[in-house]
């Protein structure tokens, strides 16, 4: 069967119900479903958290506690591909096959290696009618999970590099100060940022020209994320606030295996948690798509932890949304090694001229601007007096 526009304004629905849990359903995916019988809808849902119920099942109850008895000729909309294996839960396929759905309109494929298509096979197998959706409303499904997808497919975190810069370029005055470049409304928005992700890093720059808190504040937030800061040398004092701040949220901070054992034994009796990486110039990267390899970089600055490995130790603590909100240095080395997949920009409309050169990413930067990358997927948005213009790296996982 061909989808129609009314497929597609049901499909849209469950987009929407599943941004319901951003931020809440790791290690799991966001997933909407809608029912849908003879162009009623009478059953709707969305996930909430590991280990409750699916999307599909939740919009199931729905439709019973609404009074539908049954669901034979229905057809469900969910986001994302139902799960034919057993997790925390029971899986969805024989659940919707049980309760004789006629059809089922799916945004995109689960990329799991337990799934990956297998639950849509079991449907049909089943005798349930199963349309896939592309174009637009694809991206859009695959999109709005681009932290689960990334790691399903690379066992690395998504990172998006987020930062604000005046009119002329510049992320900081001359002699360094840098708040507030964006608006308030901005400032906002990116907490709302912090809440949706699972971690927020910065380094040892960062850490010791702003002393950041890196908590979501001003906005809902039902989880802190996992505070990182990269300190090749240890040197975080007692008195940061992210330290001071830890029974507010996790602080994870990440220095080289060249710091003493004392060192480390001291900071972590401050209540943060301390891991170590090896210092190094960079590590080859093979993750990334083929046709963006080709970022701007190449050198990774001396005293750097190394980013792959940075990022394969975030990934292992669950970390699927990373937000990057480090300076010049640690971005540019992120970039280098082809680890950023999204940039938020927030541009101010003001200048302020200097000699220093303080752009938002420092390293070898490319010798055409044909050789540059050109990001894709371009949102441009006004925030406050600011203007946000963000883009993907690559393509959807």
């Amino acid at each position: 069967m061909v989808v129609n526009e009314f497929d597609k304004m049901y499909l849209e629905r469950a987009l929407e119900l599943a941004e319901q849990g951003r931020g809440l359903t790791v290690p799991n995916p966001v997933v909407g479903a809608v029912i849908v019988v003879d162009g009623q809808v009478v059953g709707e849902g969305f996930h909430t958290a590991a280990g409750q119920d699916h999307a599909e099942i939740v919009a199931m109850k729905d439709a019973a506690r609404r009074g539908v008895a049954g669901l034979a000729g229905a057809t469900m909309y969910v986001t994302l591909e139902p799960c034919c294996v057993f997790g925390r839960t029971p899986p969805c396929v024989p659940a919707l096959l049980s309760r004789g759905l006629a059809r089922v309109v799916v945004g995109a494929i689960d990329p799991s290696p337990q799934v990956n298509g297998r639950g849509l096979q079991q449907l049909q197998t089943g005798g349930v009618s199963v349309d896939l959706v592309d174009g637009d409303l694809a991206l859009r499904a695959k999109r709005q999970n681009n932290g689960f997808r990334k790691s399903m497919v690379t066992r690395l975190p998504f990172v998006t590099y987020k930062y604000a810069m005046t009119l002329d370029g510049r992320v900081a005055t001359d002699n360094g100060e840098s708040k507030w470049i964006s608006s308030a409304e901005s400032r906002l928005a990116v907490h709302r940022m912090r809440s949706w992700a699972d971690a927020v890093m910065v380094g040892r720059g960062t850490l010791e020209a702003d002393d950041p808190l890196l908590t979501a504040r001003g906005v809902e937030c039902r989880r802190q994320p996992l505070r990182v800061v990269l300190d090749p040398g240890l040197h975080i004092r007692r008195d940061a606030a992210l330290v001071q701040s830890a029974g507010e949220g996790p602080v994870l901070v990440i220095c080289g295996d060249g710091v003493p054992v004392e060192r480390r034994t001291e900071t972590s009796s401050w209540g943060v948690e301390v891991t170590t990486v090896p210092e190094s110039r960079g590590e080859a990267l093979s993750a990334r798509p083929s046709d963006v390899t080709a970022a701007p970089g190449g050198a990774v600055h001396d005293s750097c932890l190394a980013p792959l490995a940075v990022a394969r130790i975030l990934a292992e603590r669950g970390v699927q949304n990373l937000l990057l909100e480090g300076g010049p240095t640690l971005a540019g080395a992120w970039w280098a090694e082809g680890l950023i997949d999204k940039v938020v920009a927030y541009v101010s409309p003001r200048i302020v001229s200097g000699h220093g050169s303080r752009s938002p990413l420092r390293g070898i930067g490319a010798k055409t601007v044909a050789d540059g990358v050109y990001l894709r997927e371009i949102d441009v948005q006004t925030s406050g007096n600011d203007v946000c213009v963000s883009g993907y790296t690559g393509e959807a996982y």
